[in-house]
């Protein structure tokens, strides 16, 4: 029992530490770059925003509303440990917001400049609230539920799609000039793009195929070296109809350099394969239930 409590303080301790970061860096990427560089809004606020330029409506009350069918929608999809999550990661991303942003000094330099810097640092911290398994509320739920629904879509791509949609709305119907639409389109794309790398980077992996003369002791070799299991597939030389073994393993970037160097100590005839993976689940790497990536 002490363990599992140790265990579960030590998970929301680095939770919390995450949000803090995450908060950090979503409000330097707000207050310092996206408002003096009056970038349109995006998400559940920008929707508010355009509500309020047309029809007079108060932002934060509509901010909130418009909430409530969204997390009704996607409540049964996501569940209840998912948005408990999410309501700490809102509530210490918000309070950072409060306190740090009026302290911070505002950027005033190139435009694009601007959209890059906004664009990178809401990607890194938006990812790292997703790799822990949470989110900040209003458009992230509808990004995880299409996620859920539609797996084979990257959370950078569904969010993309969203904010697009926002700032040419908003373009349509509040009159946000050309310059502000580019460069809003401009700085989201970097938020998909970063947001994608990190996320998939962290369930990626190299996958090594190996032929050599001696592949029960590369197998043993690699147990020694990094700890990783490995495969041998029989396969049969389409030239010379010779029957082999093939080494196959799957590991990190770093593993795959010491294990490559090491095949051809061992011998350096050794035909070496490395594949890019894009995801590797099983045991050593992510497992399929495993909702936190960090």
């Amino acid at each position: 029992m002490g363990e599992i409590m140790k265990e579960n303080a030590k998970r929301i301790s680095i939770d919390v530490l995450v949000d803090i970061i995450g908060g950090i860096l979503l409000t330097i990427a707000t207050y310092s770059f996206a408002v003096p560089a009056d970038f349109p809004m995006t998400g559940v606020s920008g929707v508010a925003l355009i509500f309020y330029q047309s029809f007079g409506l108060p932002v934060g009350a509509l901010t909130v509303i418009l909430n409530i069918p969204i997390i009704i929608c996607c409540y049964k999809t996501l569940g209840k440990q998912f948005y408990i999550k999410s309501l700490r990661s809102t509530l210490i991303t918000s309070a950072v917001m409060d306190i740090l942003g009026p302290q911070l000094p505002l950027y005033q330099g190139d435009l694009i400049l601007a959209a890059i810097c906004t664009g990178v640092l809401l990607g890194i911290g938006y990812a790292i609230i997703f790799m822990r398994g949470s989110s900040t509320g209003g458009f992230d739920f509808i990004m995880m539920a299409i996620k859920y629904y539609r797996p084979h879509l990257s959370l950078g791509k569904i969010g993309f799609a969203l904010d697009a949609m926002v700032i040419l709305i908003g373009a349509v119907t509040i009159g946000n000039g050309m310059d502000s639409v580019i460069y809003g389109l401009v700085l989201n794309y970097l938020y998909s793009t970063v947001l994608d790398r990190l996320i998939s980077g962290t369930s990626s992996g190299k996958l090594t195929l190996i032929i050599s003369d001696h592949p029960r002791e590369i197998v043993d070799e690699i147990d020694k070296l990094v700890d990783r299991g490995s495969t041998l597939l029989k396969a049969i030389g389409g030239y010379t109809g010779e029957e082999k073994e093939v080494v196959m393993c799957a590991s990190s970037s770093k593993e795959m350099y010491a294990i490559r160097k090491r095949v051809h100590e061992i011998d350096e005839r050794a035909f070496v394969i490395v594949v890019e993976s894009n995801e590797v689940i099983g045991e050593g790497f992510r497992l399929p239930d495993d909702t936190n990536l960090m």
